[in-house]
């Protein structure tokens, strides 16, 4: 990012004037009230949460983060190494002093309950809002599982003193209903997400005027945050608010499998296997949305190396049966999808700007960007099919760091930064099933089976997942390999406790 845009940014974020706690009454559907009165009033259930234990003083507690999985790990790596601003003054400018030195945080990665963006197209997004509430639930309480078997949580941690929502689905159907949970307990915790974040992101590095050129910008989301329209919504709102008169398209595309895959989910991705299998559960050849499309193959450009691609041919040569299995081949998919998706509008507006609107997105930026390069001199018959259609200086939005900014912003205007002199502390936290659970709910890997765990109903007191802190036993090697890689302030402050 150029520095004097960072700038603008962090002078327009700074006096953003920021929602207080129940800002927006919200109705909390018929569906989850069960829930909810289970946290607020119900001293029996597992869910209730002692509010009314929270310190008024709240500026030791930590800062809680919660996704799906570890993909939210991509918005705590921005904050732990967010320097953004003056620690003494709290304006704008590196000072060589991390905004957030000596504060502790803590992670939940919902893990067992992934991915989120399927439960929509399973028609059970009321039981994916009763999640999302849970996760939350689970950073404003004081406990935790030491394991899978224990029967009541004996693990005591601290409660969080704000919640930021790193994970685009549950920002899009849940963050709402949190404040509104809050709001009813009557504390003054602020939840910030990652959807309004990226928005204001975009339309900062564009800068649109009114006499700009019509433009397009992509958004690659999981396809719960595309059929809820909360960016498409969102960035009409703010478009609006600034006067934006522009010709804007917004393309969505749901990236279906692509998250799981970053995870290691082995109903997407297995890379002990060399045959298609039948309990694979991502994109598969068809003409329908969301399939590989045999048409497509050339321009897909897939990697068939190292058991990469899964295939089986027919008599005739051609392929029977097609499966990803990497997460670089769902990043060469999604972005074909995108592209494809816009040519077919036949608007013809360039890509400036595409939104990576799922925290697990950006381990697989630099692939997404020379797929994005490499459409762009895609030749078929004698004709660039997506040239036209990626602007020249196509940018991407990670909208972690603008995230990491607002809760900065958030805590300082509600002074409850810690100003610890004390290191910096993350205690990392994991959902797995329980071992409660009767055997034909589990897989042989022991996970939830994709039929159990889209099939549960809201309101029951049944604890079908638990969370426990990250263990080596927990953690996908693949993935804690990635995170080394890619993450190390998260990776130096979650690696001395794995066991």
């Amino acid at each position: 990012m150029k520095r004097s845009l960072l700038f603008l940014l962090l002078a327009w974020m700074t006096a953003l004037v920021v929602m207080p706690a129940g800002c927006r009454k919200m109705e909390i559907p018929p569906d989850n009230m069960a829930v909810v009165n289970k946290a607020l009033y119900d001293t029996a259930s597992n869910f209730y949460v002692e509010f009314n234990e929270y310190p008024d003083d709240m500026r030791s507690l930590p800062i809680g983060v919660f996704d799906s999985g570890t993909g939210g790990l991509t918005v705590l790596e921005k904050l732990l190494s967010l320097d953004a601003f003056d620690n003494i003054t709290g304006t704008p400018g590196r000072d060589s002093i991390l905004d957030f030195a000596g504060e502790h945080f803590i992670y939940l990665a919902d893990q067992a309950n992934m991915p989120y963006g399927n439960y929509a197209s399973e028609n059970n997004v009321e039981y994916l809002q009763e999640l999302v509430l849970k996760d939350a639930m689970f950073l404003l309480d004081d406990d935790y599982f030491q394991n899978a078997i224990e029967e009541d949580p004996s693990g005591r941690k601290q409660r969080a003193k704000i919640i930021v929502v790193a994970c685009n689905t549950a920002t899009a159907c849940g963050l709402d209903l949190i404040r509104d949970l809050i709001a009813q307990s009557g504390k003054d915790v602020k939840v910030i997400g990652v959807i309004g974040a990226g928005v204001r992101a975009t339309l900062d590095e564009l800068a649109i005027k009114p006499d700009s050129a019509p433009l397009a910008i992509g958004v690659l989301a999981t396809p719960g945050t595309v059929a809820s329209g909360a960016y498409e919504k969102t960035l009409r709102e703010e478009m609006q608010r600034r006067g934006i008169t522009a010709t804007v398209d917004i393309v969505s595309q749901g990236s279906y499998g692509f998250a799981e895959a970053v995870d290691n989910d082995p109903d997407y991705v297995n890379p002990l296997l060399f045959a298609p299998r039948s309990t694979y559960h991502g994109p598969t050849l068809g003409e329908a949305d969301g399939s590989i499309k045999e048409s497509l193959l050339k321009a897909y450009n897939f990697d068939f190396s190292e058991n990469k691609m899964l295939a089986r041919r027919g008599p005739d040569g051609t392929y029977a049966s097609l499966q990803l299995n990497s997460p670089e081949n769902y990043a060469r998919f999604c972005m074909v999808e995108l592209l494809e998706r816009h040519r077919q509008t036949e608007k013809g507006t360039p890509l400036r700007a595409i939104i990576l609107g799922c925290t697990h997105y950006p381990f697989f930026q630099e692939t997404l960007k020379q797929k994005l390069d490499e459409l762009k001199d895609y030749r078929e018959d004698g004709r660039y099919p997506y040239r036209d259609l990626i602007a020249d200086d196509v940018i991407f939005i990670d909208p972690a760091v603008y995230t990491a900014v607002e809760c900065y912003n958030t805590l300082r205007s509600d002074g409850n930064l810690a100003y610890r002199i004390t290191p910096t502390r993350v205690d990392a936290y994991i959902s797995v099933p329980s071992n409660l659970l009767p055997d034909d709910c589990l897989t042989r890997d022991g996970l939830l089976t994709y039929q159990y765990k889209y099939g549960r109903q809201t309101g029951s007191e049944d604890q079908t997942t638990k969370q426990v802190p990250f263990s080596l036993q927990n953690l996908d090697k693949n993935n804690l390999e990635r995170i080394e890689a890619l993450l190390p302030y998260s990776y130096a402050l979650i690696a001395p406790s794995l066991k």
